[in-house]
């Protein structure tokens, strides 16, 4: 049983009798509290998909659920459903355009090293590789003479990212962009 300090993004724990899969943790320390951090951890069903906000203390022990994890690849959209298919079985996971709104901004048909999360049979959610590769699709004209400076302009991607990239980068360019800190880490 791990502590609620080291809960990660997208791990599957048992509360209140339910799955939940953990979307997002903001941990906080309060003033004139003696080291101890607070964790406020969205929380989704896996059954019925209802959202709970729950705090923890640091030290709080918390279960892990059962969860599988397999490679998967990006197939097709069929309306509000995104389709993976198994690496390795071809079997194809629907999931829920709702449920995966982050991670979609992050993948094309060329996204390598997508893991489906997979509670009691269900698809509940996709865990991204540490990088991916996108294009970007339009950007401000890139500046004559501009170096890899800290100067910075929006970049708009393909799939409808926009994050931050240097001066000296132009449409139609390959970045690879951190997946966590959603950070352009250098062109392919």
């Amino acid at each position: 049983m791990p502590k609620a300090s080291e809960i990660k993004k997208n791990a599957a724990i048992e509360f209140n009798n339910r799955t939940m899969i953990v979307r997002d943790i903001v941990r906080s320390v309060p003033q004139g509290r003696a080291g101890g951090s607070l964790y406020r951890m969205r929380l989704y069903d896996v059954v019925t998909g209802a959202k709970a906000d729950e705090t923890f203390k640091d030290s709080d022990m918390l279960n892990l659920a059962d969860l599988t994890r397999r490679e998967a690849m990006f197939s097709y959209v069929d309306g509000d459903e995104y389709i993976f298919m198994d690496a390795e079985d071809y079997t194809p996971y629907h999931l829920n355009k709702e449920a995966i709104a982050d991670e979609i901004l992050f993948i094309n048909e060329e996204t390598k090293g997508i893991h489906v999360v997979i509670v009691d049979q269900t698809p509940v959610a996709i865990e991204l590789p540490a990088t991916v590769q996108l294009v970007i699709e339009e950007t401000a004209p890139s500046i004559k003479g501009a170096s890899a400076s800290a100067r910075t302009k929006p970049a708009t991607m393909t799939t409808g990212l926009v994050i931050q990239v240097p001066e000296h980068i132009s449409s139609g360019d390959k970045i690879k962009i951190n997946t966590v800190e959603h950070k352009f880490t250098g062109r392919v």
